[in-house]
């Protein structure tokens, strides 16, 4: 695996954190995308752009999976869309219940423990599609998402289920809220709040009947947040009991396919320590790879060209290492 050797302006971790959703980027050659629809469960649809190959069903697929307040059109998903199109996947980017503008699709909220809903689209893929091999691809929240769907599946997986790789996985969910509570992360917390309470005021106009806004400006942590709104409208007891059931970390060592982990030792709040957990070093199916660099789902190298944006390329790489039907050659 090629190592990381940071822009020699970013080794700063939150610069390298901001310049990855500021830092002016070209998508060349990725296909206009179909758009699908998947039922995830009933009253409940994920919308995903669909970047098909020609004869999907000889080629391998690659699903991939945003962040907390990101979506489909996020530029790491539209980065890495294009490199494994162009390394012969077809590509799936998914957004997560409510994102990219699909709050209509379903009266829930998204969360952290929906691992479920990306079980159901391999399903889909696999039975209705009949797509021989099929990867997955989250970043930080999706991360988290896609290991728990793959712990989920333990032996039962699919054996078109070739491999998932992540990109900074909060799949600590308590100790990622904790360190996303400290005094240098506040410009991130006040971030995801900001977006958060906008989207319960979508929420909120379309089913007025389930959702209140009383108070929601007050709230000035994520714990908090995850208390306050997404335990009670998700089906747990409190932000503890959210935190301890749907963190992947529960369910990472029946991971039964290979697995690729990429974090940065300077990520600002997913703590490093997650991944010495006994379940991800015992698990002789994951490899986590955590360059001192990188900042939050950054990665952005001292190099020109498809070694620009390091994690992008990386996963692209595992996944073609893993596939019969993509060939040898990386992107």
């Amino acid at each position: 695996m090629v190592s990381f050797e940071p822009h020699p302006l970013l080794r700063n971790r939150h610069l390298m954190t901001f310049a990855a959703a500021l830092w002016p980027r070209r998508y060349p050659l990725l296909p206009s995308p179909a758009d699908r629809l998947f039922e995830v469960e009933p009253g409940t649809q994920v919308l995903a752009r669909c970047h098909w190959q020609a004869e999907p069903q000889r080629r391998p697929t690659l699903v991939l999976v945003h962040g907390l307040e990101g979506s489909s059109e996020s530029p790491y998903m539209l980065g890495i869309a294009g490199k494994a199109f162009r390394a012969g996947f077809s590509v799936l980017r998914m957004n997560q219940r409510n994102c990219g503008g699909t709050e209509r699709l379903t009266p829930s909220l998204y969360n952290s423990g929906l691992s479920g809903d990306y079980r159901a689209v391999l399903m889909e893929l696999v039975e209705r599609d009949a797509l021989p091999e099929v990867f997955f691809s989250g970043y930080s929240m999706g991360g988290n998402l896609v290991l728990k769907m793959a712990g989920d599946l333990g032996a039962a997986s699919p054996a078109q289920l070739r491999a998932v790789a992540t990109v900074c996985p909060g799949l600590d969910l308590a100790a990622g809220a904790d360190a996303l509570a400290l005094p240098g992360n506040s410009i991130y917390e006040w971030n995801f709040l900001r977006d958060l309470r906008k989207r319960l005021r979508r929420k909120a106009q379309l089913f007025p009947e389930r959702y209140r806004l009383d108070g929601i400006g007050r709230i000035r942590t994520l714990r908090e947040w995850d208390d306050v709104v997404t335990a009670p409208h998700c089906g747990y007891r409190d932000a503890n009991d959210y935190y301890a059931r749907a963190s992947a970390l529960r369910v990472a060592g029946k991971i039964g396919v290979p697995t690729l982990i990429l974090v940065a030792q300077d990520d600002p709040f997913i703590p490093l320590g997650s991944f010495r957990d006994p379940a991800i070093v015992q698990n002789p199916n994951i490899t986590v790879v955590a360059p001192l660099h990188g900042g939050h789902c950054a990665f952005i190298s001292n190099t020109d060209g498809e070694e620009r944006y390091w994690a992008e390329a990386r996963v692209v790489e595992f996944c073609l290492r893993h596939s019969k039907l993509a060939g040898a050659k990386g992107p």
